[in-house]
C-alpha cells in the first residue's frame, strides 16, 4: 500500500461460491463479510502532505487485552480485535466515523491483502513443486529428496536455495480483482477469483488512488 488510498476496509473472509451474470456464465467469487470499521486514529503530517488513517474491527474482551491498548481506544468505548492502518490521500476522517461496503461499486478493481494459510514445516515437493527423484531400481527412499544442492567447496548453502523448510504464513496482496457484487444489507462483498487466508481470517480491501 504505497500509494495513498481513495477506498478502503477490512473484512472478514467467508467462503467462496460461484454465482452467474446475466449472460447465465458461473462467476467464483469469495463472500467477504464487512463488520462496521471504525475510525480509530487519524494521523496528518502536515509539512509532508502524508496522512494515515486506523480503523478498528471485531469486538474483544476487555480483560484479554493489555492497558495501553485499552486507552488508545477509551474514548470509543470498546476494545477491537483488529486494528490495521491505511495512507489515504487525503485527512477527511474523524474518530469515531464507520465504513462500510458502500464506498465499492460493481465492476471496480481491487486489491486485496492478508496471510497465507500456515502450512508448516514442508518438503520440496509441497513447497517448491519439485517433481522427485525416478520411482525405479536404486531409488528405496529418495523419491521426495531434494538431491544435490551444489558445490560443497563453499562450506556453506547460498542465500535462496530452493529446500525443505516453512511454508505459508506470509503476507500476500492479491490485484485487479472484480467486485461482482455488493450487499449493503449484510454488508458482503463479492469479489471474483481467489484471496489469500483461511475462513474467517481478516483481509484489507482496498484501492490505490489513481
Amino acid at each position: 500500500m504505497k500509494k495513498p488510498l481513495t477506498k478502503f476496509l477490512v473484512t472478514k473472509k467467508l467462503y467462496m461460491t460461484q454465482i452467474f451474470d446475466e449472460a447465465g456464465d458461473v462467476i467464483p467469487v469469495t463472500v467477504l463479510s464487512a463488520e462496521p470499521n471504525v475510525v480509530t486514529q487519524v494521523m496528518s503530517q502536515g509539512n509532508t502532505g502524508k496522512h494515515a488513517v486506523q480503523v478498528g474491527v471485531g469486538a474483544r474482551r476487555l480483560k484479554t487485552v493489555s492497558k495501553s491498548v485499552q486507552g488508545h481506544t477509551k474514548g470509543l468505548k470498546q476494545v477491537f480485535k483488529k486494528l490495521q492502518e491505511f495512507k489515504v490521500a487525503e485527512p477527511k476522517f474523524t474518530v469515531g466515523d464507520k465504513l462500510d461496503v458502500t464506498q465499492f461499486s460493481v465492476g471496480e478493481l481491487v486489491k486485496v491483502s492478508g496471510t497465507t494459510k500456515g502450512r508448516g514445516y514442508q518438503g520440496v515437493v509441497k513447497r517448491h513443486k519439485f517433481h522427485g527423484q525416478p520411482a525405479s531400481h536404486g531409488h528405496k527412499d529418495q523419491l521426495r529428496k531434494s538431491g544435490s544442492i551444489g558445490a560443497g567447496g563453499v562450506q556453506r548453502v547460498f542465500k535462496g536455495m530452493r529446500m525443505a523448510g516453512h511454508m505459508g504464513d506470509v503476507q500476500l496482496t492479491v490485484k485487479n480483482l472484480k467486485v461482482v457484487k455488493v450487499d449493503a444489507e449484510k454488508q458482503e462483498l463479492y469479489v471474483c477469483g481467489a484471496v489469500p487466508g483461511a475462513r474467517n481470517s481478516f483481509l484489507a480491501v482496498y484501492q490505490p488512488k489513481s
